[in-house]
């Protein structure tokens, strides 16, 4: 039985365009989240610049991060939001952890390939070792539960073998946490517009292939108007989407921004056209993300006010990191002021 009381911890890099595959998959769960565990979204900036970023962009996309958080339903005074990079735990403790981690462990996990691609040899060490980062992101809280995706598994899943590690090496059973998985809910896989067997993404050259959050409810309306869809009508079953990714998608993300399952929006629309789904769906997203869309204008136009939500953000997960932090040199034989 772990001794570790509940606490959640996650965060998204700073690196413009949210989407809906964003609000969907991460950000609407953190809202629901936050009612069932003491929580904390961290701006995970540090993570950002494994690879280039502007400097002065860096810092807007900070703060539009946590404009999105407070827009979606985070309550600042219930849960911690902060940027990474101001509070120091999570790098000194990623170097800790990284005297932990082997090399083997790091070169199975696939994101990094993925991002590398041919070229890794003039890839980032930060981009090597960003799952450590991650690791020491977690158990800097000692967090037990964190809100994934499919993506991120293995790097929880590294995680887990590092607290594993550290706890057997220095003698210090149960000290760090196993962290567990916490997946909520349908969304959690939103493919893009205009092509339903990609993933949606702000790198796609496209602006019609995702939704932003900062799109207007004219902008929403058009784009899920003008989504790829096919010539048949909605099956009435789940498995008449297998071979329809389009569909599929269109049908998930109804289900996903209604909160029922793809079997219910099947048991509406089924037998019906897209004609009978789009405009349904266009009201529904503009329904749910046009006020988000609206309050993170409004949010990102009082600098003064999102600062000093990070701010105070920061210096209470400091509060909870630090002592950890501490324990940890303590565990590893550092002298400790």
């Amino acid at each position: 039985m772990s001794k570790h009381s509940p606490r959640v911890f996650s965060g998204v890099q700073p690196t413009g365009n949210l989407h809906l595959g964003n609000y969907l998959g991460a950000i609407s769960k953190f809202v629901t989240m936050q009612h069932d565990y003491p929580s904390i979204f961290c701006v995970v900036d540090l993570h950002a610049v494994t690879v280039p970023q502007d400097p002065k962009l860096l810092k807007e996309q900070t703060r539009e991060i946590a404009a999105a958080y407070v827009a979606a339903g985070i309550d600042p005074a219930k849960s911690i939001i902060f940027a990474q990079s101001t509070v120091s735990a999570h790098a000194e403790l990623a170097w800790i952890l990284s005297c932990q981690a082997r090399i083997g462990w790091l070169n199975r996990m696939t994101q990094f390939k993925d991002k590398a691609g041919k070229d890794k040899e003039k890839a980032s060490v930060g981009l090597y070792t960003y799952p450590v980062l991650m690791a020491a992101d977690i158990l800097a809280y000692k967090a037990t539960h964190v809100p994934v995706g499919e993506d991120q598994k293995q790097h929880l899943e590294l995680a887990r073998d590092i607290a594993a590690k550290f706890n057997n090496d220095m003698n210090a059973e149960d000290f760090f946490p196993q962290p567990e998985p916490l997946i909520q809910g349908p969304g959690t896989r939103v493919m893009s517009l205009k092509d339903g067997t990609a993933k949606m993404s702000k790198s796609d050259p496209s602006d019609l292939s995702r939704i932003n959050l900062t799109d207007d409810a004219d902008t929403i309306a058009k784009k899920v108007k003008k989504a790829k869809s096919d010539a048949d009508v909605l099956p009435s079953e789940e498995e008449g989407l297998e071979a329809r990714p389009e569909a599929r998608n269109l049908v998930g993300i109804y289900a996903a921004l209604s909160g029922v399952s793809r079997a219910d929006v099947l048991s509406e629309f089924g037998g019906q056209g897209f004609g009978a789904l789009k405009p349904r769906l266009a009201e529904l997203a503009v329904e749910k993300l046009a006020p988000i869309s609206e309050e993170m204008r409004r949010l990102q136009n009082d600098r003064a006010h999102l600062d000093g939500i990070l701010m105070d953000g920061a210096e209470r997960a400091d509060a909870i990191a630090a002592p950890i932090l501490r324990e940890t040199k303590e565990i590893m034989g550092f002298l400790v002021r």
